[in-house]
């Protein structure tokens, strides 16, 4: 069996995993960050700090069977494959790998951790075979709402360029300010979707675009006078999770007009939103990875190394 470490540090979550390139096996660790209630996110210093103390803990965990020999470590180095893309967050998992790599002889491959989304939800999805073609790709989390380009090229056999983005709120960010609003726990995303199923409306909301792109600051503001108007919580919820659809379905429509019928990607930590995901399916099909491969994780990070490896380079 041919084994590669995948790393990743993100804003969120500490995680490792294992992939086995022969069986097509993934093995995963992963933890979020701890955050005081009543936050809605973490200061990057302690966001480091934590990951300090859980890295160790969860590698640890995922070679309790015996470390496997590893053919070669991948880990996230930057948020995104965008000139000047950084958080110290990741420099934690990049120090790991390195120093795993070093002692194993393995080589060590840096990724962005959008790259590693993209390639999780693929192998989620059972399409890894799109790498090598062009297929669009859309990330939504808390730090990241865009669409992608992926083209063939490259060392992991695929390249990005953006083509569509929100111009100012991200969609991870509007769902846990929503849900701080309403006294849930950060990340709100699991509590703000069993929230929202709890409604009995739907909302046709016009999404408000510019071109390919999105804006989501409206959502907060309307969601802070519902809430002034004594509106039920489940329906802020519902509103909230409606309203990102509505982007969602104006970026992909978008995407239609300007490519044609190419495959379309759903990947991030949003995308793992049943109510999101059912509507997207049903009206535009699309490929999507299971939650525990669409929230932050190591796996994509892991197969990109493999990937990396096979062509005899790094990324």
């Amino acid at each position: 069996m041919a084994w590669y470490l995948g790393i990743d540090t993100s804003n969120y979550t500490t995680s490792a995993a294992l992939y086995d390139s022969e069986s097509g096996a993934v093995r995963q660790q992963k933890r979020l960050l701890p955050v005081r209630e009543g936050e809605l996110g973490l200061r990057q210093s302690d966001a480091v700090f934590a990951h300090v103390k859980q890295l160790g803990a969860l590698v640890e965990a995922l070679f309790e069977a015996g470390p496997p020999p590893l053919a070669g470590v991948g880990v996230s180095v930057r948020p995104r494959d965008a000139e000047g893309s950084y958080m110290p967050c990741f420099l934690v998992g990049e120090a790991v790998a390195q120093s795993v790599g070093a002692a194993c002889g393995a080589p060590l491959t840096r990724v962005s951790h959008q790259s590693g989304h993209i390639a999780a939800a693929l192998f989620s999805a059972g399409r890894l075979d799109l790498i090598g073609e062009r297929f669009a790709a859309f990330h939504l989390s808390g730090g990241t709402t865009e669409c992608l380009i992926a083209e063939p090229g490259g060392p992991c056999g695929f390249t990005v360029r953006l083509f569509a983005r929100s111009l100012d709120l991200k969609a991870g960010q509007a769902v846990d300010r929503v849900g701080g609003m309403l006294g849930l726990r950060f990340p709100a995303g699991r509590e703000l979707e069993r929230l929202a199923k709890e409604s009995e409306k739907i909302y046709r909301v016009r999404p408000v675009m510019k071109g390919a792109d999105c804006s989501l600051s409206g959502i907060e503001n309307r969601c802070q006078k519902m809430k002034l108007d004594g509106e039920a919580d489940r329906d802020i919820a519902r509103y909230c999770l409606d309203s990102i659809l509505a982007a969602l379905c104006g970026m992909t429509e978008a995407v239609r007009a300007r490519f044609g019928e190419l495959p379309i990607l759903y990947a991030g930590g949003v995308m793992s939103n049943s109510i999101i995901r059912e509507a997207v399916t049903a009206r535009y099909g699309g490929y999507f990875a299971d939650p525990q491969f669409s929230s932050d994780n190591a796996a994509g990070v892991a197969i990109l190394a493999w990937r990396a490896g096979e062509g005899g380079t790094a990324c």
